[in-house]
């Protein structure tokens, strides 16, 4: 089994024995809604007290904070970083946006293999994820996802997630960014000329 998904499993089986609301984001759920690209990590939201989730992490799971003052950092910065029992990194992200909880709460199942099911967010709450993150590497996982995905996407969702969060962050040039990608891919974002 490939690292990232085996971290990500472990993660998964932990939280849902410990009744947390999560969906995993980043990497591996691109793979499931654009193209199977190299991953090295797991990345989570999990929706939970931070002090709680933190802590049943750091003491109760089998992942290892990967920097001495890791419940300091996750509890400033809203993410706990981790690494399983053979390295492989795993990013924890304490949700607590009404976003991330929409997000979690639209999450469903990928069947990766026979005997492997990740709980993942959707496509349209990846693309708020990727723009909203705004690096290189997310605007061509933005791009594989409107291409793979296409009218299957409910873009009014993703303009309506997204449009906040960007105000918020003052980025709302990433608006427009991708409105002339779905445009570029033949699809109409809502609220954009």
């Amino acid at each position: 089994m490939h690292p990232a998904i085996e971290a990500a499993l472990e993660l998964q089986q932990f939280l849902d024995g410990h009744g947390q609301k999560f969906c995993i984001i980043g990497g591996l759920a691109v793979q499931r809604w654009s193209e199977v690209r190299l991953t090295v990590h797991a990345d989570a939201t999990v929706l939970t007290d931070w002090d709680e989730a933190v802590t049943d992490l750091l003491f109760g799971s089998s992942c290892l904070p990967r920097h001495a003052d890791a419940r300091e950092f996750a509890l400033r910065n809203r993410v706990l970083l981790l690494k399983n029992a053979k390295g492989t990194h795993v990013d924890v992200a304490l949700g607590a946006m009404d976003f991330e909880n929409r997000s979690v709460a639209r999450s469903s199942f990928w069947t990766v293999s026979k005997t492997v099911k990740l709980r993942t967010c959707s496509a349209e709450d990846l693309l708020v994820h990727k723009t909203f993150a705004g690096r290189a590497r997310d605007w061509v996982d933005i791009e594989g996802i409107l291409q793979r995905q296409g009218l299957k996407l409910d873009l009014g969702l993703v303009c309506s997630e997204l449009k906040p969060l960007l105000d918020l962050k003052g980025t709302p040039e990433s608006m427009d960014r991708l409105a002339a990608l779905c445009r570029a891919n033949e699809l109409h974002f809502p609220g954009i000329l």
